[in-house]
This record gives structure tokens, sequence and C-alpha cells, in this order.
């Protein structure tokens, strides 16, 4: 994952595509999918098409229906309209929308189905639907598949702008779908500026067997004394992206993630899954695959995700989640990774510029996690300049690592206030957390946590020096305490799954809830001395108390 996608350039040209570095930003056209009964509104017209109709009728009625796609062009569709397609037919893309068509926010275009089922776009080299210059539209209930050039160049779904205005174009709705055979499965870009897109929302939809990116969002290139992004309000909700299998021969990027943010400014992922992804991603990339994750972006929440086998062709990423560079102000909480290359969780900069700062990783479970990659741990913390990031109230087992070098956390790099407090880390063979630099308490405070290694190895690795109990740890590094009062465990969790529980599917997280009370109110107090909000419920939503139990779990 590292971040690295150049921006792409304005364009003038509707279907003109331009390389993005580690991503492709289409200068063009795309859209999105869509469901279909009627609106409360109504609508001002209504245009048919079937696979059994006629170019030459107005398409005004199911009996008068248009016969292609290619109908569209030259009819000025407005606020209301709709464009309904034939469920069971297979129609050739593209579907345009450009900037005199298209809605308002309160009244969108409606691009969906009609009759029982689904209809087909079928995009041989092209797009499937693109909306360029133009908001104000929901797509629902479709099939888009891509073929030839549409998975080496094309976005299933574009939503694209280069107005010159930092206008956000307002409203965009995505339903429904399934999306397959593309470069990217839904993308959202913006040329420059501000100018972008705003409320808009992908749900209830798969995107998969796409190649770089199952969703993408992109804008200009980063500025982190003036930061500006390209869109605002995204909602993404249970979509499932798998199978995007990643470019071998994109040595330069990175290609097979799941859903991507970037140019965001205010974006939730919630009750969706990345899993399968980057089989093919190319081994000799710097930058790896990751199920679902953010970068040059403010205000992101990841919650109630799932993110699982996730590969990584090459030696790094391969995370479920993760905060690249430039993030800022967002959170990854209760979400489930289980079985991926790389970590479960990931925060990661390749910058020293302040602009890596306030975010929260809570409440989250990792299980299996470093199937390829061990070394980086669990919990990967890892870059030149984290700053004020919160890692509290996980759970984080990492077993099975054949004797290789394999914690539940790992810390390397430059930190700024880096807290780690009340996570449950658990490892077999290897030591339960790794800090590869000798900290300040003021660059990176662990407090409140749990150390198990069921196999009693050494507790810690801290600057090359090893050591095997938290005490010896505490005395030379005041780690592991609060106002001179001792914290941390080294306590068996007494897991309901047994000594070394494995999740190995999205339904299974209940394997790592304690089955004994050994960890019931140990957990560092969230409010005093420390600000932070305590009334968040655990993993299952159970009230955690005050002092809350180490982990993201509370006993049964």
């Amino acid at each position: 994952m590292r971040g690295t996608a150049r921006r792409p350039r304005a364009s003038r040209a509707p279907r003109r595509i331009v390389r993005v570095g580690g991503v492709l930003a289409v200068a063009g056209l795309l859209a999105a999918s869509g469901c279909l009964s009627t609106p409360h509104y109504s609508t001002h017209r209504t245009y048919y098409i079937s696979p059994q109709g006629d170019d030459r009728r107005d398409g005004l009625s199911p009996d008068e229906a248009w016969r292609s796609l290619k109908r569209l062009t030259g009819v000025q569709v407005n606020p209301g309209d709709r464009v309904l397609l034939k469920a069971g037919g297979k129609f050739a893309g593209p579907l345009e929308l450009r900037q005199d068509d298209a809605g308002r926010a309160d009244r969108p275009v409606t691009i969906g189905s009609y009759g029982t089922g689904r209809a087909v776009i079928d995009a041989a080299g092209t797009h499937g639907i693109a909306v360029y210059r133009t908001a104000g539209v929901d797509v629902r209930d479709l099939i888009i598949v891509g073929k030839g050039a549409s998975y080496t160049g094309k976005g299933g779904i574009h939503l694209y702008s280069d107005l010159p205005d930092d206008r956000k174009l307002d409203r965009v709705t995505v339903s429904g779908v399934d999306v397959s055979g593309f470069r990217v499965g839904i993308q959202v870009g913006g040329a420059a500026g501000r100018t972008g897109f705003k409320n808009v929302t992908v749900s209830n939809s798969v995107l998969h067997d796409n190649r770089d990116m199952g969703l993408f969002t992109f804008g200009p290139r980063f500025n982190a004394t003036s930061p500006v992004y390209a869109h605002e309000n995204v909602r993404i909700s249970r979509v499932e992206t798998y199978n995007v299998m990643g470019d071998p021969s994109a040595d330069d990027h990175h290609t097979g993630n799941g859903i991507v943010l970037s140019s965001v400014n205010g974006a939730t992922v919630a009750h969706s899954s990345a899993h399968d992804n980057g089989a093919r991603a190319s081994k000799e990339a710097g930058e790896g695959p990751v199920g679902i994750w953010a970068f040059d972006a403010t205000r992101v929440v990841l919650q109630h995700n799932t993110a699982y086998r996730q590969n990584s062709g090459s030696k790094v990423d391969g995370a479920g989640f993760g905060l690249d560079r430039n993030v800022s102000r967002s959170v990854i909480q209760y979400n489930l990774a289980f079985g991926n290359d790389g970590p479960g969780f990931q925060t990661y900069t390749n910058l020293k510029n302040g602009a890596h700062t306030n975010n929260v990783f809570r409440y989250n479970v990792s299980s299996d996690n470093g199937r390829l990659l061990p070394h980086r741990g669990g919990i990967s913390i890892q870059g030149k300049d984290i700053r004020d990031l919160y890692v509290y109230q996980n759970t984080v087992v990492l077993t099975n690592t054949a004797g290789q070098l394999g914690p539940a956390v790992r810390v390397t790099g430059e930190a700024h206030g880096v807290v780690v407090r009340n996570n449950l880390l658990v490892t077999d063979a290897s030591p339960v957390a790794v800090m590869d630099e000798d900290y300040s308490s003021q660059e990176l405070s662990l407090q409140g946590n749990n150390y198990f290694s069921t196999d009693r190895r050494p507790v810690v690795l801290w600057d090359d020096q090893t050591y095997r109990d938290l005490n010896s740890w505490r005395e030379e590094t005041r780690q592991e305490s609060v106002g001179g009062r001792s914290t941390g465990l080294s306590t068996d969790p007494c897991f309901s799954g047994g000594a070394k529980p494995i999740v190995s599917a999205p339904d299974k997280a209940a394997l790592l809830v304690p089955k004994c009370n050994a960890m019931e109110g140990k957990g560092v107090s969230l409010n005093t001395p420390f600000t932070v909000d305590p009334s968040f419920p655990d993993y299952f939503g159970k009230p955690t108390g005050t002092p809350p139990p180490v982990g993201a779990m509370r006993a049964r």
C-alpha cells in the first residue's frame, strides 16, 4: 500500500485515460449503478431500452422501447428522468451522461432495470457507465461486465469531474450492482483543486474479478501545507470486493486492492468486505495490495468490516486494513482481519511532513495474519513521522509463525505521541511486542496491555534488548506504568476457542472471547488521566465498564 499514486492531470476529452502512478485515473467518464422501484418523486420522462426494441421509436414506454444505449446520445436527460434497461437483456456499453445531462440532488436521474432481475451492460473495451462533469444520478440494479481493454484500462462505473471552479457536484448513489472485468470496478475522480463530488453513496453491491481495485476515489496531488480534497461525504456500505487479482507487470505501483479512499474529507466504509485479492500482484513492486485503506484523506471511518486472505506478491503490505500517508483524524474500529499475508492492521507514512496525525485504531480483532510477512506484526506501526496515533482495546493473536519473528505489535521508524493501551497481544513463538527504537515515553507509550506467549517466550524486544518479563522491561524503560503505578499483564486470556484459536471465517470471531475474568477491569481507565471517550462498547456491542477489560471483547 504505500500511497505513492500520482494524481491524474485534468482532461478535456471525456474518454482519455491518464496513468496515475499506483492507480489508474480515468480522465473521462464513468458512473454508478442502480436499483429500480419507482422513486417517491414524480419523474419527467422514463426512457425504456430493450433487446427487442427499435431505436427509431420514441422509447417512452416498454412497447416503444429503444434497442441500444447509443440511442441516448443526443437526448438530454433532465432531473427526475429515468433510463431503464430490460431485466435479463444484454446491452453494449458504455452508457454515458455528460455535463448537460443528469439531475439535481433532490431530483436525480435514475439508471436501472425494469422487469424481474437485472439488465447487463456489456463493455468490450469501454467503460460500463460513465458520468462526466455532472451528478444527481442514481444507478441501481445492474450487472456491468467488462472484457478486453476494459480489464486493462477502464472503469466499470466512473465518475469524473474536471470543472474549473472548485465545485463539488452533489449526489451520486450506486446500489445493487455487480461489477466485474474492469481495471477498477467503481472509481470517483476529481482533476484539480477542490473539484469533485459530494454525497456519494455506494451500497449493497459486489465488485469482483477486476484487476487493480474494487473501488477507488482519487483527486489532485496532496499538499501538506495547504491540503484540499476532491470529495466530501462518501459513504460505502455492504460492498463486497474480491478476486481483484492485481497486475503482475506493475512493478512501480500497488495493484490488487479492495477499497481505496484518497482525496476525501469525510468518508465511511461500513459492513463491507475485501477478500482473496492481490494473488497476481507484481513480485517486484515496492508497494503491495491492502484490503481496505486510505491515503491523502481526512475524517475517514472504517468500521464493522472484514478483510481476509489478502495476498502480497512482493515483500510489503498484504494487510487487511490500513491508514497510509497523509491521513488525519481517522478511525479504524470494530473490524475483523484474518488470514492475510501481511498485518491485520497497519499505519504507514514515507513522508516527514506532520500530515499523518490524530488517528485511532480501537476494538479491532486480528487473527492468523502475517502468513507471508509475520515479522511486520499483527498490528504494524511504521513510518518516518507517525503522530498522535491511539491504538487501544484491540485483540491481536499471531500464531503459527514457524519460528520466525512474528510479534503481535511492531513499531518501527519515528513515532511522536503514539499510545498503545489495553490491547490483548498473543503470540506463540516470538516476542509479543517488538519496538525497533529506544523510544521515549513522549514518543511511544504502552500501558495496560496483556502480553502473552503460549510457549512462555520473551515478552518484549526493545531496541535490540530482549526482556523476558514485564518487570525488568518496566524498570529500564518506564513503559507500562501510569503515575508511578505499574500497569500491564502477562496472563493467559483463556480464549473460548482454545489456547491458540484461529479465526478462519467472518463469523468465527467469538473464538477469541475470553471465558474467564482474568482481564476484566484490568485495563487503564480511558478517561482519567487520559482524554479518551470510555463509552464505546466492545467488539460485540457489550458495555465495557470503567476501568475497561483488556482487549476488544469482554469475557462471557
